[in-house]
């Protein structure tokens, strides 16, 4: 089920968009403010942002500018009552992939979402390297400078959000939520269990250590441990 975070302070919108989208196969997370957007996108990263550009507090389009910066491919479709020429050309320049003025039919921006989703599909690159480390997602080989690794579906999925993610401490939440699904109901365990095995294989010829755990906070995809100092919390 792909993701969809709105940023919008309008409840009536918000209700309505988040019902609507749930029946045509979405799951959507809802944010009224700037801050609480940026700390979900964060937290969960969606397959697409709705934003509006009249938030409180933090404008629309600083909003959209944090959240492009990190990640040019994220699609963030502009849903807003700014109509004029001038606001759509500001907010395309500050990073948004295409605009829609409220009031507007849901069965059209329905269409503008599976567009921009397409289009994040086709454009995502099929050849995902980090160091030495490379991930083919169409032959599904994924090789470790010369040597190719052989890995379960699951773990192939798991180092796959880590290449999609590199340098960013990923939690076990997180990881179950967008690797084993937002219906896995077994023991959260199970992370430590599959990024332990997927290490193992990863160094199997003594290579340096690519997939570090910093304790009680996740996981990160780095050439180094984010803290090296004896008495650290990572390995």
């Amino acid at each position: 089920m792909q993701r969809i975070l709105m940023i919008d302070d309008d409840p009536a919108i918000t209700t309505m968009l988040k019902r609507g989208l749930f029946y045509e196969g979405f799951a959507v997370d809802v944010a009224s403010s700037g801050e609480a957007g940026l700390l979900l996108a964060h937290d969960s990263p969606p397959d697409l942002v709705m934003l509006d550009i009249i938030l409180p507090r933090i404008d629309g389009l600083e909003v959209l500018r944090r959240l492009r910066a990190p990640d040019p491919q994220l699609p963030i479709l502009v849903l807003t009552a700014k109509d004029t020429p001038a606001d759509q050309v500001q907010a395309l320049a500050a990073g948004a992939d295409d605009y829609v003025v409220k009031p507007f039919t849901f069965a059209v921006l329905l269409a503008r979402i599976r567009a921009l989703l397409r289009r994040q599909q086709i454009e995502r690159p099929t050849l995902l390297t980090f160091t030495d480390l490379k991930l083919d997602t169409i032959s599904r080989q994924v090789h470790r400078g010369r040597r190719e690794i052989l890995l379960t579906a699951l773990e192939f999925k798991l180092l796959h959000w880590f290449l999609e993610h590199p340098q960013q401490v990923v939690s076990k939440s997180i990881l179950l939520r967008h690797v084993w699904g937002r219906d896995f109901a077994g023991s959260p365990n199970v992370v430590e269990v599959y990024v332990k095995q997927l290490r193992q294989k990863l160094e199997a010829n003594g290579e340096p250590r690519l997939l570090h755990t910093l304790r009680g906070a996740g996981y990160v995809l780095r050439e180094l441990p984010i803290c090296i100092q004896p008495d650290s919390n990572c390995d």
